[in-house]
């Protein structure tokens, strides 16, 4: 493999959950923002939402909010006298596009500084309560936050799966069990020699009956996932709230 420092970084990126209490200062904090936003853009549909405020998660230095924001474009094109008939759907994908590169930047440029992040993957569910506490315009959706600052613990990257079963050239392949086994070998039994739940306490209860058979022992990644998209947000209703609240009726709703 090819290495040079930008590989390097994004090769050496993992979670960070344990924070010092070293501050960010302005001139790195705009320094990570400005790299932020050089990622490629399908319409620069994100803003970012920073805060320093105290008890925030990690005891982190700073909190990205990472938006999708239409709010910003539509008075643009209010200006030059348009309004917006593109549907809602067509225009969140290519917010997200926007947004999950600004994020993915913003995290490569923290490593690169010496500092470390954490992606908070459930923040469209609390849409409602962010778009209070940071007074969002409608049409501007919290996509994810980044809890970011200089990291107070050391272990190595999480493992991923197999090239093989992640890069396909040409066209995708069927998937062999030989494929399937070996993919779910190297993410278990990566986790567990890193400890990675056991140090957590972050076994997903079972529910609707199902008897536990696993144990900090053997209880992995796959399993993890596979509790998560097998339990939890069946109801689609659960997202359509939140992005109604913030000005993203789907077709054929209305708006809140």
């Amino acid at each position: 493999m090819i290495h040079n420092p930008v590989i390097d970084a994004m090769m050496a990126r993992r979670s960070v959950r344990k924070f010092t209490d070293q501050k960010l200062d302005d001139e790195t904090l705009e320094t990570i923002a400005c790299a932020g936003f050089q990622a490629p853009f399908a319409g620069q549909l994100c803003s970012l939402i920073v805060t320093r405020r105290a008890r925030l998660p990690f005891h982190a230095a700073v909190m990205f909010t990472i938006c999708v924001d239409l709010h910003r474009m539509e008075r643009i094109m209010a200006r030059r006298g348009w309004k917006t008939v593109s549907n809602n759907l067509s225009l969140l994908f290519f917010g997200i596009q926007d947004a999950t590169l600004v994020a993915e930047n913003l995290t490569i440029a923290a490593e690169s500084l010496g500092l470390g992040s954490c992606l908070l993957g459930n923040t469209p569910y609390e849409a409602p309560k962010l778009r209070k506490l940071y007074k969002l315009p409608p049409r501007v959706f919290p996509l994810v936050q980044l809890a970011m600052g200089y990291p107070d613990e050391e272990y190595p990257p999480r493992p991923r799966y197999p090239l093989e079963f992640s890069l396909f050239e040409e066209e995708y392949p069927e998937l062999t069990d030989e494929m399937i086994t070996e993919a779910i070998k190297v993410m278990d039994e990566g986790y567990l020699s890193q400890g990675y739940y056991v140090k957590q306490k972050a076994m997903i209860r079972l529910e609707k009956g199902r008897k536990e058979t696993f144990t900090y022992e053997d209880y992995s990644w796959t399993e993890h996932i596979s509790r998560k998209w097998g339990q939890w947000m069946e109801d689609p209703e659960d997202i359509l709230k939140p992005l109604r609240v913030c000005g993203f009726p789907i077709q054929g709703e209305k708006q809140d």
